[in-house]
């Protein structure tokens, strides 16, 4: 499929499906965007402990460049798992502009060394964070109680539907550890459902430029 890079409202690039009219990230601001849904809403969550994120749609790799730069901020240590099926290349990630609108030169060789790194080997890249991208479909992954906190970043359901239901959000469900968090930027009613169905409560927030809310769910211990 035929893909370019666009650049969307706040200024940072991303890249386009022109058959499907999608994109990786919101028209409306892809760095907007991922501060909004999985840092504000996400990360920040946590605070002053090792954790694991898991990355449904590794991509661009802006969701893990933006949680390496807040990790010691926030007192975090993170292994970040970045699952992705169809990876970028070199000449589309050389063409994105996330290191200079972030004012963040320091990490230049880093979002590189993300991008090169050996797929299916954990590699350190500062003191507080460690990457483990793995190339595979979604549908195969089957970890149990191993992240804290999942970024579900995939494709929308208008185009990829497979991606958004309940069978997909069973496995989000088990994979996380209890009192863990999935956040994605999708808000439509099916999703929600679909996330209830298989045990997660889920809350509805306000969404990030261009869109009314997002969904933040969480996998609760049930008491007895």
């Amino acid at each position: 499929m035929k893909r370019r890079i666009i650049t969307t409202l706040d200024g940072s690039k991303t890249i386009q499906i022109e058959d499907w009219n999608e994109q990786y990230h919101s028209k409306h601001g892809a760095i907007q965007e991922a501060y909004h849904v999985f840092i504000k809403n996400g990360l920040r969550y946590f605070s002053h402990r090792q954790i694991q994120i898991l990355e449904i749609g590794f991509g661009t790799g802006l969701n893990a460049l933006i949680s390496l730069i807040e990790a010691p901020k926030q007192q975090l240590k993170i292994h970040y798992v970045g699952v992705e099926a169809y990876p970028v290349s070199e000449v589309e990630i050389s063409s994105l502009n996330y290191i200079d609108l972030l004012e963040a030169k320091e990490f230049e060789e880093t979002f590189r060394q993300m991008h090169t790194s050996n797929w299916n080997e954990k590699v350190r890249l500062s003191s507080n964070f460690e990457l483990t991208k793995q190339k595979k479909d979604f549908t195969t992954i089957n970890e149990i109680g191993l992240f804290n906190l999942i970024y579900f970043d995939a494709f929308g359901a208008r185009v990829q539907p497979e991606l958004w239901t309940v069978s997909i959000f069973k496995k989000m469900y088990a994979a996380l550890d209890w009192d863990g968090v999935l956040v994605t930027y999708s808000a439509k009613g099916s999703v929600r459902r679909a996330m209830q169905e298989v045990g997660f409560e889920v809350e509805r927030l306000p969404g990030p430029p261009g869109k009314r809310e997002m969904l933040r769910a969480f996998k609760k211990l049930k008491s007895e």
